[in-house]
C-alpha cells in the first residue's frame, strides 16, 4: 500500500511555484500524489512533477470514497470554500490525515493548530520545478532550495512520512 496525498489547489501554477518540489520529492518516495483543481486547462505541468490531475468538482461531487489520503495539503486561500474548510477541520479534528498549508493568510482558528515546517527541495525536485514553470510559462522563475508550509501534527495511524 502506498501512501497518498491529495492537494486541493485552484491551478496549477499555484501548486507547482508553492508546493512543486514537496509533491514530486513525495512522489519519487513512492507517494501516489493526486492535484484537485478548479482550473484544468494546463496540467502537464504537473504530470511533469509526478501528479494525477482531477477536476475538484467532479471529485467533490463524487459519492465518498472508503479510502482517505494520508496527507493533504491546500492553499490557506482556498480556506474560504466551505467544503475545502470543513475538511480541512475534519483532518484537524479527527487527524486523519497530515495537513500541510501554504500562503499568507491563515485563519486565527488554525493559528494554533499547525506549526511552520520548511521542506529541504531535492537537487532532482529543482530541476524537475524548473521545468514546470517553465512549462507554465514561467521561465526564469527561480527555484528556491525550500518550501514552507503549515503542518499539523502527523497523523495517528500514519506513520513515519517516507514511502512503504
Amino acid at each position: 500500500m502506498r501512501y497518498r496525498l491529495a492537494i486541493v489547489a485552484p491551478n496549477a501554477v499555484e501548486v507547482v511555484r508553492y508546493a512543486g518540489g514537496w509533491l514530486f520529492d513525495r512522489t519519487t518516495a513512492g507517494w501516489e500524489v493526486t492535484v484537485l483543481v478548479d482550473d484544468h486547462t494546463d496540467i502537464r505541468p504537473l504530470q511533469i512533477l509526478g501528479a494525477t490531475v482531477l477536476d475538484i468538482e467532479q471529485s467533490l461531487a463524487a459519492p465518498k470514497h472508503d479510502t482517505w489520503p494520508h496527507a493533504v495539503a491546500v492553499p490557506t486561500r482556498m480556506i474560504a470554500d466551505c467544503r475545502v474548510r470543513d475538511g480541512i477541520l475534519e483532518c484537524l479534528d479527527r487527524r486523519s490525515a497530515e495537513l500541510s498549508l501554504w500562503g499568507d493568510a491563515l485563519p486565527a482558528e488554525l493559528e494554533d493548530r499547525v506549526q511552520t515546517k520548511h521542506h529541504r527541495v531535492s537537487r532532482a525536485a529543482r530541476a524537475f520545478k524548473a521545468c514546470a514553470l517553465a512549462t507554465a510559462g514561467f521561465p526564469g522563475e527561480e527555484v528556491g532550495p525550500t518550501e514552507v508550509f503549515r503542518v499539523s501534527p502527523a497523523r495517528a495511524t500514519a506513520g513515519p512520512v517516507s514511502a512503504r
